[in-house]
């Protein structure tokens, strides 16, 4: 292939943009922070101005100033956003209002047309498609939650409760959303012309990126949401474990078990309290599993069904230092996931043979063995996530690939493997019973502090 793919992740957290070849190897990449979520009253969170789009062009241009090759060398764009926003656009494509972040309580509900500026009703990827290519076009994999489609058809229901004039055209992943403006040019450094490629929600095109590609494997996504997922061809509904979601693949799905609100945000809040990530991680390798006693309760942002639930450490006895602290949220993580992904497995009637750990958390490897010590399998570190997901989107809606099976043999790298100890496992598993009872105990203590503290 004479010529180099761009992928593009706009997360929660921040915009990544990285550039690859046919195997998958990363020439350059850049990373640029969002800007702190607006919250200006309790349920209300937006992305102040039009922080989306222009994170994305930072991002861009600093991938093409690290590049050895020149833009002219990109032979297309894999457009990668966050999930759950919801996106109110004027008649030219532009903000009517901030963009509602995944965490605004609107999102939950249906769409309500209060604002006469409002044009279109979209999601962020369809919002950024519209800035970088003038057309009204997005990923269908991309709609979840309230939105009128048919999950079963990927297409917008027969009967839509938003005008059906206010909706997008949808494509499927790997299908092409048009092309580079001169506008979106001047604004990322990509050449006028280049084509822009259709993925779909962040975590299926982390998913098709880490390289999960079968119902015997449980990948672990760290992220500011942390979930356990796996996939296959059936649009289960009415799951009481997992909720089936769009998969990366067209017309196939990927199953998500219940996760961590503010997962790996958690970790990057207690390690900017307590010092450097490295020293951390040396440290907490250091200590026992079990933390001799301290275990960490994750609701730093409570569920929607719980409102009431908070975050805590217990079990404080003056053996615990900062590094107990520190594993003892890695080890809260890996746990809450192992009885969510043995929750889902039950329900599918399947068994997970190993695991597959992706996010910035996989970098860890004290938190890579306590997976594996926790699930007793096999834990692999996924060399690469939702930017080269979107890169493989590109190769095959290009036609690099003969498909994604392709696609993804020819650019997914196996990462390191951890194997699990036995006799860690055994104290994670008695340990795992303490997480499955401790809600019982925490959630009077909490509904009663949130009535005292109002």
């Amino acid at each position: 292939m004479a010529g180099y793919l761009l992928g593009i992740d706009n997360g929660s957290q921040s915009t990544k943009a990285t550039v690859f070849d046919e195997h998958g190897a990363v020439h350059a990449r850049a990373r640029v922070p969002l800007r702190p979520n607006d919250t200006p009253r309790p349920g209300v969170v937006e992305h102040p101005d039009d922080d989306l789009w222009d994170s994305i062009g930072a991002a861009t241009r600093a991938a093409l100033d690290a590049f050895d090759g020149e833009p002219g060398e990109l032979l297309g764009v894999g457009l990668c956003t966050i999930r759950f926003c919801r996106a109110l656009l004027r008649a030219d494509g532009t903000l009517a209002q901030p963009v509602l972040s995944w965490m605004d309580e609107r999102v939950s509900r249906p769409y309500e047309h209060t604002n006469p500026d409002v044009r279109y009703v979209t999601t962020s990827s369809g919002y950024i498609t519209a800035r970088m290519t003038g057309r009204f076009r997005d990923t269908a994999a991309n709609y979840q939650g309230v939105w009128p489609i048919d999950t079963d058809t990927w297409a917008w229901a027969a009967d839509p409760d938003v005008p059906r004039d206010m909706l997008f055209e949808l494509v499927y992943p790997g299908e092409r959303l048009g092309t580079v403006t001169a506008e979106a040019a001047a604004h990322t450094g990509l050449p006028e012309g280049l084509p822009v490629f259709a993925t779909a929600n962040d975590k299926a095109v982390e998913a098709l990126g880490a390289g999960l590609a079968d119902d015997r494997t449980l990948l672990l996504s760290l992220g500011t949401y942390i979930a356990g997922m796996t996939t296959g061809s059936h649009n289960v509904h009415d799951a009481k474990a997992f909720w089936t979601n769009f998969a990366c693949r067209p017309r196939e799905y990927l199953y998500e078990s219940h996760g961590i609100r503010r997962g790996m945000w958690t970790v990057s809040w207690l390690r900017d309290l307590l010092g450097d990530e490295e020293w951390l991680n040396a440290g907490a390798a250091t200590v026992p599993p079990g933390c001799d006693g301290l275990v960490a309760v994750l609701d730093w942002l409570a569920p929607v069904d719980a409102p009431f639930r908070r975050g805590a450490f217990l079990g404080f006895d003056g053996r615990q230092g900062p590094f107990h602290l520190y594993r003892a949220v890695l080890e809260a993580i890996a746990l809450t996931l192992y009885a969510n992904g043995a929750a889902m497995a039950d329900e599918l009637g399947t068994g997970f043979d190993r695991v597959l750990v992706s996010g910035g958390g996989a970098g860890s490897d004290v938190l890579m063995r306590i997976v594996a010590d926790v699930f007793d399998r096999p834990a692999r570190r996924a060399q690469g996530g939702a930017e080269l997901g979107a890169a493989i989107c590109a190769g095959v809606g290009l036609g690099l690939f003969a498909g994604f099976d392709e696609a993804v043999t020819a650019m997914v790298t196996p990462g390191t493997e951890f194997r699990p100890d036995q006799a860690t496992h055994e104290r994670y598993r008695r340990l795992a019973e303490v997480y499955r009872e401790l809600p019982g105990y925490t959630d009077p203590l909490f509904t009663w502090l949130s009535s005292a503290t109002e």
